[in-house]
């Protein structure tokens, strides 16, 4: 399956619907839509990535999510993983990403200090 995304803005807030696998050879998609966001002319102040439809997320997926928490991390913005589904969170649980990628981006600057 491939990735189709669909993007949402509101007020100060960017929505992104992820459908389909998120993969080697889809996560440049997802990573370079997210930047394009950060390095337009508004920035939103949170981001919303919506995986209700996800499929499938792989270690180059992962690897992209933590892209784009240091990307929204140094442009100041919220990042939201939305509508998890099992196999998304119990990956991101394991790997002891959860907590990471959803801190606030202070918390996420205090905890690099701390480890």
């Amino acid at each position: 399956m491939k990735l189709t995304l669909a993007l949402h803005t509101t007020g100060r807030s960017t929505s992104v619907r992820v459908a389909g696998d998120l993969d080697y050879g889809t996560t440049r998609l997802l990573v370079d839509t997210v930047s394009d966001l950060l390095t337009g002319g508004k920035v939103p102040e949170e981001l919303h990535l919506d995986f209700s439809d996800l499929a499938f997320c792989d270690s180059a997926g992962l690897s992209g999510l933590v892209m784009i928490h240091r990307r929204t991390s140094a442009a100041g913005v919220r990042l939201h993983l939305d509508d998890r589904p099992a196999q998304l969170e119990r990956i991101l649980t394991i790997t002891g990403l959860l907590d990471f990628l959803t801190a606030t981006p202070a918390e996420a600057s205090d905890e690099s200090v701390i480890g």
